[in-house]
């Protein structure tokens, strides 16, 4: 079985984040969303909340799992027995970005990352834009899957 943990905080999952997901399925037997729990990092969402926002999304897809996760990737991936991590790019500073930690995880372990160029039409979207158009009351439902709710 071919399994891909795609990897990140998800603070909140985006249509970009959603469309890699969806593609991924294609290529994957499963693809296992694992929410990375980084205790420096402060988040809008709480995660029970970010983790139900992406079951709802893909509650009818069954080839998507999601989880949370301490500690290194490549160390999930061990345990998940996954051979991938499967990563989207939306632009040059991604690529470079996520260049050196997919030569980190080859030099650290035996795991591939692939990577997929997002649609143009979510390329622009990072959780970080999102964050910024809840704080400031404008309309996010165009920027993120229909389970993304704000109840603030």
């Amino acid at each position: 079985m071919k399994q891909a943990i795609f990897p990140g905080s998800f603070d909140p999952i985006t249509l970009g984040h959603f469309d890699i997901i969806q593609r991924g399925v294609s290529l994957f037997d499963e693809v296992i969303v694992a929410i990375g729990v980084n205790s420096d990092k402060k988040y809008m969402f709480t995660l029970e909340e970010r983790k139900q926002f992406i079951e709802e999304a893909f509650k009818d897809e069954p080839k998507v799992r999601v989880i949370t996760y301490e500690g290194l990737t490549i160390d999930l991936c061990k345990k998940e027995k996954a051979d991938f991590i499967l990563r989207g790019l939306r632009n040059p500073a991604d690529f470079e970005f996520e260049k050196a930690i997919a030569h980190t995880n080859r030099k650290l372990s035996k795991i591939e990352t692939v990577f997929l160029l997002t649609a143009a039409k979510t390329s622009f979207i990072s959780s970080s834009i999102v964050r910024d158009v809840i704080r400031n009351g404008g309309d996010y439902t165009v920027l993120v899957p229909d389970a993304v709710k704000v109840k603030r």
